[in-house]
């Protein structure tokens, strides 16, 4: 099987998907992940921006990822690309690499980057083109789900635990090369958030860690 992960910024892979990555990879499947922006001066640091991308490239290897690809859109300012070029690009993406599965964060996020990313991917992912994915999952992450404003459509409602019993010490080992994004409890972004969530997310099915999902499509 052929898992493609999608994230707006590096790290968010690990956070919402980093225990099903190292399962998946382990029992055979091959996994990518997509990053979608990239910081660019004077907002970000360029030094920092680097950081990131080799820990994410890094972290991603150890979960044995077979290839992490940066698309280069600027972050927090998606906005400024013209739509068609946007969806055009992330659907280049899913055609070549022909996921069975693809990993997306929920729209509900507080970051636009978030919404702006699901809205392009799903467009890519209709199934009428050449390759048809047949299962989509939006995955939770800490620091951006579940800030927004409290309503029906923003609320993230999970309906797919995986068990990562066995791989939440390698997510957590993945997570600790992100010096650049990592704080102390009880930041959203530190590791004592993130077992925290994997515990909570598994004692709500009656194991010792899950990743929660929400399924968004199915095609049997």
């Amino acid at each position: 099987m052929i898992v493609l992960i999608i994230a707006p910024h590096p790290d968010d892979e690990i956070i919402g998907v980093g225990g099903t990555i190292a399962k998946r990879t382990a029992s055979g499947d091959e996994a990518y992940v997509c990053v979608v922006t990239k910081g660019i001066p004077p907002i970000f640091d360029e030094k920092f921006v680097e950081q990131g991308r080799r820990e994410c490239r890094k972290a991603d290897a150890m979960l044995g990822v077979k290839e992490t690809i940066f698309l280069d859109f600027p972050a927090v300012m998606l906005e400024t690309i013209p739509r068609y070029q946007f969806n055009e690009r992330i659907g280049k993406i899913v055609q070549q690499i022909k996921p069975d599965e693809v990993y997306i964060p929920h729209r509900g996020d507080m970051q636009i980057d978030h919404q702006m990313v699901v809205d392009a991917v799903m467009v890519a992912l209709r199934p009428k083109y050449a390759h048809v994915v047949r299962r989509i999952y939006a995955y939770e992450t800490l620091s951006e789900t579940g800030w927004n404003i409290p309503n029906t459509t923003n609320d993230f409602i999970p309906t797919v635990y995986e068990d990562i019993s066995e791989t939440l010490r390698k997510k957590i080992e993945a997570m600790c090369i992100f010096k650049s994004q990592l704080a102390e409890f009880p930041a959203t972004r530190s590791l004592g958030a993130i077992e925290a969530l994997a515990k909570y997310r598994g004692a709500m099915v009656n194991i010792r860690a899950a990743e929660a999902f929400s399924l968004i499509r199915e095609i049997k």
